[in-house]
């Protein structure tokens, strides 16, 4: 896949996840909205029903006075004389809670609402009217609108007349109000704490709860006792404290569905990105692996057809000394070439776990200098240096000698090969606890933070572009990794491009 159709993938995919995150949050923002909206609803619907049920009680104990007074008297009481009633009952049941025994009947409550005794019994209590009107009223031959008006109005007045000389608070208790609410509250589905109170011309009456505040997000009020010039008078007010919390978690069930399968999406989303990336980058170290590979047999190949054609002359065939030689170097590069194989192949082995090493006891620093007498040659001849600065005093640990000498040589071969001058090269040991450090540092070109977190990683190579100036298959310090961790052992790497580079071994001691 060339760049720009991987650019062109990654955009699309996630202009995608955008796309669905934005039509999550709008889900959700209009789901809260729409409850919103809906909670009001139910809470001016729960307000609506309990201001009909305080005007419904006022009519209740208007009526069962009225009742009561018609029934000790013998006769239906004017509105002067029901004043006089209201002042003698509330000083008689002054801070009393009157529960009347005896029932209303339906013809009682809707005394005022009856045709000939309520034509009877507005004409009789009407004394403002004028003769024409109530004369019309009596006979009923007036309209059936203006006798629900005229009707009406005469309960209006009663019942103005009854709150007026009945405050609110002989009316009304906090607990009925409140356990009206909750009841309303609940059958509309909001089971959430709430303030309430009743306030008269903007003032708070005794009729509230402790822990009400008005608020213009959570509060809620509806009129009551609204008088004929349209003057309210009672305002009905209801405050929800946790009304977000509420409106939250009835759509937390969905809206947790909702984050957790987006969550998946983008986690599923950053996942295939990831591995996108890493098949790029294992497609770009495969080439950058076949070429290397490519030059590094090419030379071989090359020096050995060389080699094979100049035996074949008769003038170096004839000449023994030259033929040796030549052989020599036919060995020597068909060494060179198992050897890469070799690497290979064992690293192969490595990650399917075939290969089989088996640990011995045996002293660091022997390892340590058979590694130096491997790559000693190649330093002399490049008019390198290497000191030993050997300051550990226990040394014996299990390793297999042979694959950790590869792990040595193959550090040290690289602090040579990429050393651009005469290489410098220390090696450190010391005692921490019971570990034993080894140290292995150059001053050659060293590595960016990038290369250093990749290293050990199989087929990796910093990238140069075409220039093979360096050879190498990226598998060196793939084995040194697979090896290290096979001896329980840990390897650390400290480089800076320009200074060098320092690989540090942390190896178990046998007490």
């Amino acid at each position: 896949m060339n760049k720009t159709r991987f650019r062109l993938l990654v955009f699309f995919m996630s202009l995608s996840l955008i796309g669905i995150i934005l039509v999550q949050l709008y889900w959700v923002n209009s789901s809260l909205k729409n409850n919103e909206e809906q909670f009001r609803f139910h809470i001016q619907q729960v307000l609506g029903k309990v201001a009909s049920k305080l005007q419904a009680n006022d009519r209740y104990e208007f009526f069962a006075l009225y009742t009561h007074f018609r029934d000790s008297s013998g006769r239906r009481p004017q509105r002067e004389e029901m004043l006089t009633y209201y002042n003698r009952y509330k000083s008689k049941n002054k801070g009393k809670k009157v529960i009347y025994s005896d029932s209303m009947s339906q013809r009682d409550y809707n005394l005022f609402f009856d045709n000939q005794e309520t034509n009877k019994f507005l004409a009789d209590s009407l004394p403002d009217a004028d003769e024409r009107e109530q004369s019309a009223i009596a006979k009923g031959s007036g309209k059936s609108g203006d006798m629900e008006v005229w009707q009406q109005y005469q309960l209006d007045m009663y019942l103005r007349d009854f709150r007026e000389q009945n405050p609110l608070e002989a009316r009304v208790t906090k607990d009925w109000l409140r356990k009206t609410l909750k009841t309303e509250l609940s059958q509309n589905g909001v089971d959430t704490h709430f303030e309430y109170g009743i306030y008269k011309n903007g003032l708070a009456t005794k009729i509230r709860s402790e822990g009400l505040q008005w608020d213009d997000e959570t509060s809620y009020e509806h009129n009551i006792y609204s008088e004929r010039d349209g003057n309210p008078g009672y305002r009905l007010v209801v405050a929800f404290p946790e009304k977000q919390t509420f409106i939250l978690s009835s759509i937390f069930g969905i809206t947790s569905l909702s984050l957790i399968f987006t969550l998946i999406i983008i986690i599923a989303y950053l996942s295939a990105i990831n591995q996108l990336i890493k098949q790029k980058q294992i497609s770009e170290i495969k080439t950058d692996f076949i070429n290397n590979m490519t030059h590094e047999f090419k030379t071989p190949i090359a020096t050995i057809n060389l080699a094979l054609d100049a035996i074949r002359n008769p003038k170096i065939l004839s000449d023994t000394e030259k033929v040796q030689r030549y052989l020599q170097m036919i060995r020597d590069e068909n060494k060179r070439m198992h050897s890469q194989v070799e690497n290979v192949l064992q690293i192969s082995k490595l990650d399917k776990k075939e290969l089989d090493i088996t640990k011995e006891q045996a002293d660091v620093h022997d390892i340590l200098e058979d590694a130096v007498e491997h790559v000693h040659l190649i330093i002399e001849a490049r008019h390198g240096t290497l000191t030993r600065h050997f300051e550990a005093k226990r040394t014996t640990a299990l390793l297999n000698d042979v694959h950790f000498t590869n792990v040595l040589v193959n550090i040290l071969d690289n602090a040579i090969k990429y050393s651009p001058d005469e290489p410098v090269i220390d090696i450190y040991t010391e005692n921490v606890k019971d570990f034993i450090l080894i140290k292995i540092e150059d001053k050659g070109l060293g590595m960016s933070k990038n290369t250093v977190k990749r290293i050990f990683e199989k087929f990796y190579r910093e990238h140069t572009g075409d220039i093979h100036n360096v050879k190498g298959h990226g598998l060196g310090l793939a084995y040194v990794k697979r090896i290290i961790d096979d001896h329980n052992c840990n390897i650390y790497v400290e480089s800076e491009k320009g200074k060098g580079s320092t690989f540090i071994i942390k190896m178990p001691l046998i007490n």
